[in-house]
């Protein structure tokens, strides 16, 4: 909802459980069955390659995920966003090319070996296989959704959410509003299009003309607005039971959800003496 009654967000979640332990198969080019070794020169009694652990946060967006890849193999930027647009990734039809939601979070091992190219593939075969777990696909398809709808979810999901406990929640609001034919109104989306990550957003911005803006346009964005973990996912297809149409964080670790505008309405007061408080001066501005 809007960021503007939200105070600063988290720290980046690094990968929470089941980080990945991806090593020799991470170095294979899909459709390739024979392993790679992790090896420098292969052999001549020299020691095995020690892999290094790359680390994508929950919530990065796609151009994170490349300038990361770029630094992990010490390659010239601009290197994996290339190898994205070219590489043959096992994305959805749906996606139009665009792997954006599909660059699992994890933790992964590169060598001298590593490509972007097999390192961005195993990023999408790895969305894929947890997007097509029984719990997920069935919870998908009982709200409708496909698995890229899933994944759009579940990326507005990971970048509202204040807290791991928050997510069934605010899922539940966004499933709400689309029942409802309401608009989502999430600046999140609107950061998005705006290629920027803020807490603050003025009204003017909520009237551009982007299909990310979701003050303006009903329905879900076009494509996922980030790289979502398997908590989001799971909060995108099994939302917590309730009415909630609205939620603005008063502080970190108090989020507050509410069924109707006036209630909304009074939380977003309490948002704004505390933001006073702590800044000396009041924050006002439209509710949710």
């Amino acid at each position: 909802m809007r960021h503007e009654h939200r105070p600063p967000r988290r720290r980046i979640r690094l990968t929470r459980r089941g980080r990945l332990a991806l090593f020799l198969c991470l170095l294979l080019p899909i459709g390739v069955a024979v392993l790679v070794p992790l090896l420098r020169g292969g052999g001549g009694g020299q020691a095995p390659e020690q892999p290094r652990p790359l680390v994508i946060p929950e919530g990065w967006r796609a151009p994170q995920v490349y300038a990361a890849i770029d630094r992990a193999l010490h390659l010239p930027a601009g290197s994996a966003k290339a190898a994205a647009a070219a590489a043959p990734l096992a994305l959805p039809a749906e996606a139009g090319g665009n792997p954006e939601g599909f660059l699992f979070p994890a933790t992964y091992p590169v060598t001298s070996k590593t490509t972007p190219a097999t390192l961005l593939a195993y990023m999408v075969e790895t969305a894929n296989r947890k997007l097509a777990t029984p719990a997920v696909t069935q919870g998908g398809k009982e709200h409708g959704m496909t698995p890229y709808q899933t994944a759009t979810v579940a990326s507005i999901v990971e970048a509202e959410a204040d807290s791991r406990a928050d997510m069934g929640k605010v899922a539940r609001v966004v499933h709400n509003r689309l029942a409802r034919s309401m608009p989502l109104q999430m600046d999140s989306t609107l950061n998005y299009a705006l290629n920027r990550s803020t807490v603050d957003t003025k009204l003017s911005e909520t009237r551009i003309d982007s299909p990310f803006n979701t003050y303006r346009r009903q329905g879900l964005p076009p494509t996922p607005i980030g790289n979502p973990g398997l908590e989001a996912m799971t909060a995108a297809v099994a939302p917590t039971p309730g009415d909630w149409l609205y939620f603005v964080t008063v502080e970190p670790g108090d989020t507050r959800f509410s069924e109707t505008y006036e209630e909304h309405k009074e939380h977003v007061a309490e948002f704004n003496r505390v933001r006073a408080a702590a800044t000396g001066r009041a924050h006002a501005g439209p509710a949710g």
